[in-house]
């Protein structure tokens, strides 16, 4: 039986991790569900944008370290495709953390490009407390996201964030009671999905590829290209058209 239930209404998908009472934690086969998952709801026409959320009481509560094998470093990769995966789909995508949210299960919820959280959230990198280093390019993305004094509290100093401390260091974009998380969550992701879907797969890619940019004239003429593409699209051309009506009409 799947551990994986997806809904898709409206053009969003919501992916819930369905194993309550491994606390929604990953192993291999988990890892296998979600990349299947993805790959199908990638493919699919209907679905604009994705969110990703736990069975209640917990978002996720990281890997199940036991099922590494013989090879630590193969295992360790087989794992990360747990978060890995979402991280490279090309459609936007929310993380509604529910409960807690520790390693790996961190490290999903960092991996998605807006994270949701209610009040029932914690955030818990716990790597060091395991006495293992942290690994999917979780410091990276704790210290991208919030800065290097959350990264390091969290990461070397073993200190946990709930909801509302995770909406005030900038590591979610906004805490909601737990019952309007997964409504706020949806709508959000609702207003991605009625973009054109090319338009709106170039401006994940910009957002994310900016980044490495050092300059506001190269980034400048990074974003040139695609808007100059933008505006021969068919959905530029009619809201343009409607503007020039407005006009000729006043």
């Amino acid at each position: 039986m799947s551990r994986l239930l997806v809904d898709i209404t409206d053009r969003v998908a919501t992916v819930t991790i369905n194993d309550p009472k491994r606390r929604n934690a990953f192993d291999l086969a988990m890892c296998d569900e979600v990349k299947e998952a993805f790959d199908g709801l990638d493919a699919n026409p209907d679905v604009g944008a994705i969110v990703i959320t736990g069975a209640a009481p917990a978002f996720c509560a990281g890997a199940e370290l036991t099922h590494l094998g013989t090879s630590s470093r193969d295992g360790l990769l087989a794992i990360y495709e747990g978060f890995l995966r979402v991280g490279r789909s090309p459609k936007p995508t929310i993380a509604a953390v529910n409960g807690a949210a520790v390693g790996a299960g961190m490290n999903l919820a960092l991996i998605t490009d807006l994270r949701i959280a209610g009040t029932s959230a914690s955030f818990d990198s716990r790597f060091l407390q395991l006495g293992i280093h942290s690994g999917g390019g979780h410091t990276w993305m704790l210290r991208r996201l919030a800065g290097p004094e959350v990264a390091f509290a969290m990461d070397l100093f073993g200190e946990i964030l709930d909801g509302r401390a995770a909406e005030r260091v900038g590591l979610v974009w906004r805490c909601v009671e737990d019952d309007q998380l997964l409504p706020t969550a949806q709508e959000l992701a609702a207003r991605a999905a009625a973009g054109p879907p090319e338009l709106v797969r170039r401006f994940k890619q910009s957002l994310r590829m900016v980044a490495s940019i050092d300059n506001q004239i190269d980034a400048m003429y990074f974003e040139l290209e695609h808007q100059a593409w933008s505006t021969d699209q068919p959905e530029f051309q009619a809201n343009l058209a409607k503007l020039r009506a407005r006009i000729s009409s006043r």
